[in-house]
């Protein structure tokens, strides 16, 4: 695991995972979603394809080697939206309400990562970045890092996102979706459970499901979020490309 903020990390980065070469996952971290129905993570995960997030929340990092993600060890940093919908933070919105600005699946990925505080609520953890946006050690903006241990970044924009497909009914996708290398296989049920196989590792995870329209979204029974997108009959998800078996 790579631990440290270092250029050559940057490099590394740089060179793998702008236009989606390789995932980029942000591990061991306190993670301030500014989502309602995902909630706050004390020790979570922050995994980036491309520009947008598609998973948050514990036991992504299980997942590392298999998906050939650069990691970055956040331990003792806290990770908070660069955009923040004050509305929510108040608690003024209900628990269903996606925001557009939070650390979420499918969302463009911004966020600032800072040194934690210990006992420091979500209001001031979001609010001492507000104040003193110096303070951050990293801010990464639609998927591109514009600071980096705490100094600013030249950018450079990513492969334009997927355009997802017109609405088909959900009962289509029920069954088995295999990636193109024959590596994942991914079980949907019409009860509204997966079970995921993994380099031929029955189980490696599990959880439940929701589509909306050609968008599906995942909650793992290991406890973090996921999503993807059905594309004239086929799933992208995670850096995955999937066609039904």
């Amino acid at each position: 695991m790579i631990t440290a903020f270092t250029p050559e990390l940057l490099e590394l980065i740089t060179d793998n995972h702008i236009g989606g070469h390789r995932p980029l996952l942000f591990a061991n971290a306190r993670i301030v979603t500014g989502d309602s129905l995902i909630g706050d993570f004390d020790r979570g995960d922050v995994l980036l394809g491309g520009s947008r997030v598609v998973g948050i929340g514990p036991g992504l990092l299980t997942a590392a080697d298999d998906d050939d993600a650069i990691v970055v060890d956040c331990a003792g940093y806290i990770i908070v939206p660069t955009v923040v919908d004050t509305t929510r933070l108040r608690g003024l919105r209900p628990r269903s309400f996606r925001s557009p600005a939070a650390i979420a699946p499918g969302n463009p990925a911004g966020f600032a990562i800072l040194p934690a505080v210990s006992g420091e609520s979500e209001f001031a953890a979001v609010r001492r970045f507000l104040t003193a946006p110096d303070l951050a050690l990293t801010v990464v903006v639609d998927g591109d890092i514009v600071v980096w241990d705490g100094h600013p970044v030249e950018t450079a924009h990513h492969a334009a996102d997927t355009e997802v497909a017109n609405t088909v009914s959900s009962d289509r996708y029920f069954g088995t979706w295999i990636d193109e290398n024959d590596f994942v296989h991914q079980h949907l049920t019409a009860d509204g459970r997966y079970d995921e196989t993994r380099g031929g590792r029955p189980h490696a995870y599990q959880g439940s499901y929701w589509i909306t329209g050609d968008r599906i979204d995942y909650r793992d029974d290991l406890g973090f979020w996921a999503f993807g997108e059905f594309v004239d009959g086929v799933l992208h998800h995670a850096g995955y490309t999937f066609h039904r078996s």
